[in-house]
C-alpha cells in the first residue's frame, strides 16, 4: 500500500491580514501623535508688559518676527528678510483692504531693524490699525 504525501504538492502562500493589521496600527499612531499646531513652528518668546487685552472685531492679520529677523505673514513665510519682500507678501496675503487690523508679534530677542523694517512695510503700503502683541509681565 502506497500512503500519497500531498503536502509536496501544497503551494506556500503568504497571509497579509497580519502586515495590513500592523501598518493600520502604525497609521493610527502616527496620526495621533502628529500635532497640527500651527504656533508649534514658531517658538517666540514675546516681550512683557502691563494692560488689558483689547478684542478685535475682525480677524486680524498675522505679522511674526522670530528671534532671527525672518519674517512670517499669516501662514506664509517671507523668503528674504528685505522691505520689499515683505511688502510684496503682505500685499498678497492681505488684497486690497488696508483697514483690517494687523498683529505684530516679534521675538524679545529679535534686532530692533527687522522690527522697525515690519513697521515701515506696514505704513508704505497703507496700514493704520497695527497693534503689538506681547507678553503678560511675570508677578513675583
Amino acid at each position: 500500500m502506497r500512503i500519497r504525501d500531498d503536502r509536496a504538492h501544497e503551494e506556500p502562500e503568504i497571509n497579509l491580514v497580519p502586515l495590513i493589521d500592523v501598518i493600520l496600527v502604525l497609521i493610527i499612531f502616527f496620526v495621533i501623535t502628529t500635532t497640527f499646531d500651527s504656533r508649534s513652528m514658531l517658538q517666540l518668546q514675546l516681550p512683557s508688559a502691563t494692560g488689558e487685552p483689547v478684542a478685535a472685531q475682525t480677524k486680524a492679520l498675522s505679522l511674526l518676527v522670530n528671534a532671527d529677523g525672518r519674517y512670517f505673514v499669516d501662514e506664509r513665510e517671507v523668503l528674504r528678510t528685505d522691505i520689499d519682500a515683505l511688502k510684496q507678501t503682505l500685499s498678497q496675503v492681505a488684497g486690497e483692504d488696508r483697514e483690517r487690523p494687523v498683529l505684530l508679534r516679534a521675538d524679545a530677542r529679535t534686532p530692533h531693524q527687522a522690527v522697525v523694517t515690519a513697521l515701515d512695510a506696514l505704513g508704505q503700503l497703507g496700514f493704520r490699525k497695527v497693534s503689538i502683541a506681547t507678553a503678560p509681565e511675570a508677578r513675583p
